[in-house]
Parts: structure tokens; sequence; C-alpha cells
């Protein structure tokens, strides 16, 4: 797998990505734009899922989000949904400006807070030929409250609340954690199975990786639905992964999210056998499984 680390210019911000190209396949290449998730860099998972692209001969740009990893923009960790999305627009017009790629053959794969992003570029965007979905956020509010019991949600606004004094008082931002065990600390998605699998991943492939974010980063969680954006989904072919039992992203509401797409060219798949949100980056079966769905989706739609 050959890449290349490039980047681009997003509202005035560098982004930083890697482009992956397929060895054994002559340009203009169809490319998938892959998003990561809440806190990812780019090498954290998105590369096991373009090496699958690739093998399969597709190019594959995965790109660190303003204020994450490599990318420039200031606070760190600051995560913004709306400007990640532009980041996201502006991905797809990069490599429609390279030499090597098929503009008229771009996907759009985003996994966890990314997989709702990319049904939003989907919605907005035209150039998109093929939405991939994977275990996404549909209702921050709801995930919120669900992930968090009403004790622990009660006290994720407290927070909120005092940074909002702080930032006016101070001008700094106040941080939280990404993931907790609910009965230790606030944090944004509290679920104890998530900060081992991102720790290996720290440790070996993705050292930039920090796990905390601005709290402000939490309480714009609060405001975001994807649901509003599903029904301009007409045209664009849409797959999207969930899993069986995930209590991150809640599979009980991307499901019914799903049935609300009017695009008939469009999939859901879920995994079982015991598949969670965060077994489809460390089991190597649930990875494949989900992999091999985006394949199978890419060869038949775009």
């Amino acid at each position: 797998m050959a890449k290349e680390t490039v980047d681009f210019n997003s509202q005035g911000v560098r982004v930083v990505a890697d482009f992956y190209r397929p060895e054994h396949v002559q340009p203009p290449y169809k490319t998938i734009v892959m998003g990561g998730g809440w806190c990812y860099v780019k090498e954290l998972i998105q590369p096991e899922y373009a090496r699958m692209f690739n093998d399969a001969g597709y190019a594959a740009l995965v790109f660190d989000y303003r204020h994450l990893g490599e990318s420039d923009g200031e606070p760190r960790q600051h995560i913004n949904p709306w400007s990640q999305i532009e980041d996201y627009i502006n991905a797809i017009s990069y490599v429609c400006l390279r030499d090597d790629v098929d503009e008229n053959a771009i996907g759009c794969w985003g996994i966890s807070y990314s997989g709702g992003h990319s049904l939003i570029v989907g919605a907005l965007d035209s150039r998109v030929k093929c939405i991939f979905s994977v275990v996404p956020v549909i209702d921050g509010l709801y995930n919120a409250r669900r992930a968090n019991s009403n004790v622990g949600f009660r006290e994720v606004m407290r927070l909120i609340e005092e940074d909002r004094l702080n930032r006016v008082k101070t001008g700094e931002h106040g941080t939280i954690a990404h993931s907790a065990h609910p009965h230790q600390a606030p944090s944004t998605y509290p679920a104890p199975e998530t900060w081992p699998v991102f720790k290996k991943f720290k440790e070996t492939v993705a050292p930039n990786h920090e796990h905390w974010t601005t709290i402000q980063s939490c309480e714009y969680v609060l405001t975001y639905d994807v649901r509003p954006y599903l029904s301009r989904i007409i045209y664009t072919p849409v797959l999207m992964l969930a899993a069986a039992h995930d209590d991150i992203t809640m599979s009980e509401i991307e499901v019914p999210a799903f049935q609300m797409i009017p695009a008939p060219r469009k999939r859901l798949v879920q995994l079982g056998g015991g598949a969670s949100h965060m077994s489809i980056y460390d089991n190597p079966d649930h990875l494949s499984e989900a992999g091999g769905a985006c394949i199978e989706f890419a060869q038949e739609y775009l």
C-alpha cells in the first residue's frame, strides 16, 4: 500500500492527510474519502479499512480534522462537528483536484462520530457517489443521556455550565476525558471498554492520539442530530453498518434512522456474533466482516 502524505486548505486551516494508492490499478482512481470519529487521528484504525479498499482497487484519503493530530488549528482537541464536516467537504475538493483521481467516483466513509458526518456530507455534496456510515452517531443528546444515565448527565451539564462562565472570564477552554468508567469521572462517551482499545492504538500506530477534548466539544455533541439531513439522501447509495451490541452510538437509534433514508439503493448490515462498537476496531473477524461489507457495496455502486 503506497502512502503519500499531503495537506490542503480548509477555511484557512492546514489539514494533513495520507493518500493511499492501490498498487495494481492505473489512475484515475476511484477514491474513498475517510473521516475518523471522536478524537481520532488518521493513523487510528482507518488505515486498516484503507488497506482493504486499496486491495479492492480503490484509493483512499485519510485526514486529521483541524485541531487534531498533525493538522493545524487552536485550541487543540477542539471538536466542532460543523468544522469537521467542512474539512470533510474540503477533503473531497482536494481529491477532485488531483490528476490521478476520478472525480466522478468519490465515496464518503465515516466511522462513529464521522459515521454521522458522512451521512450529512453525502446529503449536502452531490460529488459524493456512495456513502459508507459505520456505527454512526445519530443523535448526540440521546447518546449523552443514554450513556451517562440521569445522574451522570447532570454532572456533564454542570461541567458545561461552569465552562461557559470560565471561557468568558479567562478565555481558556476546560477539558474533559474522551471516555472513562461512568462511576469514576465524567467523560463525553463513558464506556469503560473504549480506553483500552485506544490505548493500544496510541502505543503502537497512533501516537498522536489524545484521549480528551475541550468541554465545549462535549457541548456541541448535545446539538448534533443527523436525522434532518436523511430525507435529502435520495439518489446516493448508502451503506450503514450497525453492531448488534453497540451501546456507545446505540444501534436502537441507528436502525430507525436508516429507515428514514428515502434512497432506494441502500443497505443495512447489522453485525452479529457479539459485535459491539469497539469490536470492529480490535476483533479481526468483526473488522474483516465490516470491511468486506464496505468493499462489496463499493463494487456494486461506485
